[in-house]
């Protein structure tokens, strides 16, 4: 069976991650292109033996050989990418969001399904192995009927005011990770969002239009509901715990260490402090994702989380930005 060829769109912190794994811990792949404007990502690139560099997009859509591509590019670039590469029929790894606009994600997957090509939307922390066994074991009835999901997500700073400003805003940009997760554990719809939130963090984050603390309570088709906390700085680092709760019991994450050493003197217990950053706390969930991305092309099914799951998600948060706005629960059609 011959390798599959993958061409990357942008190699900033996520297309390193990929590019990475890609080369060095994935067999039946092969990275030929990479496509970045700068030449400090070219370079990047070239270093893990990537033959063709280019700021120009065309050396992936014009390469008959390549059979898929990620886009790891900024999220407004995510949608006009992607329909370029279904109608070259390239199968499409794209990062989340599709697009900022809920249409233009629409016109993606009608894109995708013209023109019959695969397409995976990177939710990344369904593949962590604690996320993963959380699901496992609410499928498998561990706990029983579940009638509560709480979220818990923040970063350990806020990123530059420059990200800040063509992110999306702190719904589609971080909580986007968490209302598919809740989506994910909960196995069925959210039919109603409630959202408050405010500037705690930084007052420039409020001057260009955004908030960095927020609180969202979702109403899901089956009577559960979910409560996600996010805020964009934690003095005691990245913080990603979750709790589901059921008739027969209680799941519970906790945050990972640095180390799993205890220390006890005459002042008390001591731990270690959570990891850094995402690129630490989910390691392995990306190597899963894209080795989950590679052998459902290698056998040609389903992709884990498609379109319509990345639809969805944006749904959520537009229905959250509502519910902000108008201070008011939002239904979802």
């Amino acid at each position: 069976m011959k390798n599959i060829k993958v061409g990357i769109i942008g190699i900033g912190r996520i297309g390193k991650i990929h590019l990475e794994n890609l080369s060095t811990r994935i067999d039946g792949v092969e990275v030929v292109a990479v496509v970045n404007p700068s030449k400090k990502g070219q370079d990047y690139a070239s270093n893990f033996g990537v033959k063709k560099v280019s700021d120009d997009i065309n050396v992936i859509l014009d390469d008959s050989e390549i059979d898929a591509v990620l886009i790891c590019s900024p999220s407004d670039t995510h949608s006009d990418y992607a329909i370029q590469l279904a109608e070259a029929g390239k199968a499409i790894f794209c990062e989340k969001p599709i697009d900022m606009s809920l249409e233009k994600a629409k016109r993606v997957v009608e894109a995708v399904l013209k023109n019959n090509v695969p397409m995976m939307v990177a939710f990344n922390r369904r593949f962590d192995p604690d996320f993963a066994k959380i699901k496992s074991d609410v499928v498998n009835g561990k706990i029983g009927n579940i009638q509560s999901l709480h979220i818990i997500s923040r970063d350990p700073a806020p990123p530059p005011i420059d990200y800040i400003k063509q992110s999306g805003g702190l719904f589609k940009d971080m909580t986007i990770h968490d209302l598919d997760m809740a989506r994910f554990i909960m196995g069925c719809e959210v039919i109603e969002v409630f959202a408050t939130g405010s500037c705690m963090v930084d007052p420039a984050i409020g001057q260009v239009g955004d908030i960095d603390t927020a609180t969202l309570l979702l109403r899901f088709d089956n009577g559960a509901t979910a409560v996600i906390e996010n805020s964009r700085k934690s003095v005691y680092g990245y913080d990603q715990r979750l709790e589901v709760f059921g008739s027969k019991g209680m799941l519970q994450i906790k945050n990972p260490l640095m180390t799993n050493v205890t220390g006890s003197d005459a002042q008390g217990s001591h731990s270690d402090v959570n990891l850094n950053f995402f690129i630490d706390r989910y390691e392995a969930s990306y190597l899963n994702e894209m080795q989950s991305f590679i052998e459902a092309l290698i056998n040609k099914k389903q992709m884990p989380v498609d379109g319509e799951d990345g639809i969805k998600s944006i749904a959520l948060a537009d229905a959250a930005y509502a519910s902000l706005q108008e201070n008011r629960p939002i239904k979802l059609e």
